[in-house]
């Protein structure tokens, strides 16, 4: 079996999401090659699981005021942060049937792959169920996940630097929870690749892509015409929209 890889690519948050979901459609419509697919955010952004309230999780006026994106997911899970500066991001996208049916264990496969990538950092990490990945009991990694039309997505983040008071702006803290203490003790249940590792954002990408790839027969690759195509027309119809981002 062949797996595609789309390089480290920068896109705005709506970009991103459309991207995924016009990948998942591709592998369903036309059984297109199992995907891997690494990528930032820039503007950064909050994500929220799709089960979600935006109004519930997202303090959406001071993101606007920092000029940062928020977006629904089609995964579940809880609210994320996306740092420009602070994360690469991961997608991987194939037939359900190439992935082990439990959701844990379908998350670990994955999971195994960004453990290994770590390792070649030096940082030795391991599973969390159901869909953490911990360096010593601190979280450095979070996942989400999805099945529709017979294909698995898979997405999450690799910390490569926290920013906890932004985080912390940017998601409905109350401002009691906004002190020092308590980004002191935020910081104490996260980490990250710059704690462990004198590695830049780059050598993080490196390593996550051999850890990803290791074993696969694999070609680098970008998005089909078809599939750009719908990216764009998922990013008007969707992801650009309060009917999406608002409809909770």
């Amino acid at each position: 079996m062949k797996w595609r890889v789309i390089p480290l690519e920068i896109h705005d948050a709506y970009e991103n999401m459309s991207i995924d979901e016009a990948l998942l459609e591709s592998i369903a419509n036309t059984g297109a090659y199992p995907t891997i697919r690494f990528y930032r955010w820039k503007p950064s952004a909050v994500s929220i699981g799709t089960f979600q309230s935006m109004e519930k999780e997202v303090n959406v006026g001071r993101c606007r005021e920092l000029g940062i994106d928020v977006i629904r997911r089609i995964t579940g899970g809880g609210a994320v942060y996306h740092d420009f500066n602070g994360e690469i991001t991961y997608s991987i996208l194939g037939p359900a049937s190439i992935f082990p049916k439990g959701i844990r264990e379908s998350y670990r496969f994955v999971c195994d792959w960004i453990i290994a990538g770590l390792s070649q950092l030096g940082i030795k990490a391991s599973f969390a169920p159901i869909n953490d990945i911990v360096v010593d009991g601190k979280k450095i990694s979070g996942n989400a996940q999805t099945r529709k039309r017979g294909v698995l997505l898979q997405h999450g983040t690799v910390l490569y630097s926290t920013d906890v008071k932004t985080m912390f702006s940017a998601l409905n803290v109350s401002s009691e929870k906004i002190s020092d203490k308590a980004i002191a003790s935020a910081e104490e249940r996260v980490t990250s690749v710059s704690r462990h590792s004198g590695a830049s954002l780059e050598k993080l990408y490196e390593a996550l892509l051999d850890g990803f790839t290791e074993g696969k027969d694999f070609e680098f690759g970008n998005l089909g015409n078809e599939e750009r195509s719908r990216a764009k027309e998922l990013e008007a119809s969707v992801y650009r929209t309060d009917a999406w981002n608002f409809s909770r």
